[in-house]
């Protein structure tokens, strides 16, 4: 048995034994696994199939059932926003046009959202909530960790993928997933002390951005800009980090393999690239399907029978690669602007935040998260406009995170009212 396999299995346990006792740790333990995939980090080992993930939802709830701390959600209108957005899915599931595949996709969406309410319930103290941004930081940042050091190694020779069976395998997939995810490294950085974690973090974001521009992904390398001028923005060290900026760029471009260039100059020329023009022509399909069918085709139609019926070219099947056109051909008019209000919801929950926090010295990190969460959004809508990435669980948790910070902050306000009042 391979070492490396028992002391992954060792670590799953002992956290679901603790969230036996402590629920929240389940939740956070249920985050690991679905980011990170530790199970499948040793390909031959045993426990690379097994369950992990559901096991790990039985023992929080079990840890629920017995549990003496008050449970409660928080109060938001986003709340009930997300529950119609998931119940007018469960509508076009009805009415999909593959009903089976549909009814999957849905079903792992549904987990998807039980594990954020599991979230939103049992992570509402400041430790708990700067917990849950350590987990999703570091378990998707592992790998552009990996992939950084991998590109260093080969001179930015091969593309650098993401954990086998996930969403986030595909190398277009895990550079979306690493640009959601530098802002909450930076974010980890400006809220601890010690000098060497702050260091190890920096570290830890040029990798994962050397990963992003190593995935040869030309959607993010779009995101990686829109990203970066909105985190100068937000930034309050614009001179230093414009400084930075401009050294990474001039010393990483001439280290870059020919094939890289030659890769990203047809983003200036779509049409004569077969994967933009494929883009294009589910693009298109989405748009009619939509304005033929309320519901749309349901989850996963991407096939023969709806191209064939909507798309300009039915021999060219392809997948949405678009996160707006995704819901749009999966979930109509309706989805689309339910989802498109959950992420104007995330970015309005951050502002009022900010503007709560800034004037207290006390919540300060509830404002630089709040910010770091709006650079994660909008890396979310620059780069996922190319990638299929519309019900992974980042874009939810970022949801999560923005009602939790948003619930403290105004919690601790009319505590200090009710200090002043009395």
């Amino acid at each position: 048995m391979d070492l490396r396999s028992i002391v992954i299995t060792l670590v799953i346990f002992v956290l679901l034994a603790r969230a036996l006792k402590k629920p929240y740790v389940g939740a956070l333990a249920m985050v690991w696994i679905g980011y990170m995939n530790p199970h499948r980090l040793v390909p031959w080992g045993f426990i690379y199939s097994l369950p992990i993930a559901f096991w790990a939802f039985l023992a929080t709830l079990t840890g629920l059932a017995f549990a003496k701390e008050k449970i409660q959600l928080p109060e938001s209108k986003m709340k009930a926003l997300l529950l119609i957005f998931w119940f007018w899915c469960a509508v076009c599931t009805v009415f999909a046009f593959d009903t089976q595949p549909a009814l999957r996709e849905f079903i792992r969406f549904t987990k998807i959202l039980i594990g954020v309410f599991l979230c939103l319930a049992l992570l509402q103290s400041k430790n708990r909530i700067v917990l849950l941004v350590w987990v999703i930081a570091l378990s998707i940042g592992f790998y552009g960790i990996k992939g950084g050091v991998f590109s260093i190694a080969t001179l930015g020779s091969f593309r650098v993928w993401g954990p086998p069976d996930s969403f986030i395998e595909g190398n277009n997939e895990l550079a979306l997933a690493l640009l959601m995810t530098v802002p909450l490294l930076y974010f980890l950085m400006t809220y601890v002390d010690n000098k060497w974690i702050k260091k190890a973090l920096l570290g830890a974001i040029l990798l994962c951005l050397i990963s992003i521009v190593t995935s040869y992904s030309r959607g993010a390398l779009l995101g990686l800009i829109a990203m970066s001028g909105f985190f100068w923005l937000k930034s309050k060290h614009k001179l230093p980090i414009a400084f930075a900026g401009f050294i990474l760029v001039v010393a990483a471009l001439p280290m870059m393999p020919d094939h890289w260039f030659e890769r990203m100059d047809t983003i200036q020329s779509y049409e004569q690239d077969a994967s933009a023009m494929g883009r294009i022509n589910s693009w298109t399909l989405a748009f009619n399907l939509a304005n033929d069918r309320i519901t749309s085709g349901g989850f996963n139609h991407w096939g023969p029978t709806t191209f064939a019926l909507y798309a300009p070219n039915p021999d060219k099947i392809h997948d949405a690669h678009s996160i707006y056109f995704e819901v749009l051909g999966e979930q109509g008019w309706i989805g689309l602007m339910l989802f498109l209000g959950i992420l104007f919801g995330i970015w309005r929950l951050c502002n009022h935040t900010i503007k709560l926090a800034d004037s207290n010295k006390a919540i300060e990190w509830c404002s630089n998260l709040s910010r770091m969460l709006q650079v994660s959004l909008v890396a979310y809508m620059s780069g996922g406009a190319f990638l299929g990435l519309a019900y992974w669980d980042l874009p939810y948790h970022l949801l999560c995170l923005a009602i939790l910070v948003n619930q403290y902050v105004r919690k601790q306000e009319n505590s200090d009212l009710g200090k002043r009042i009395d």
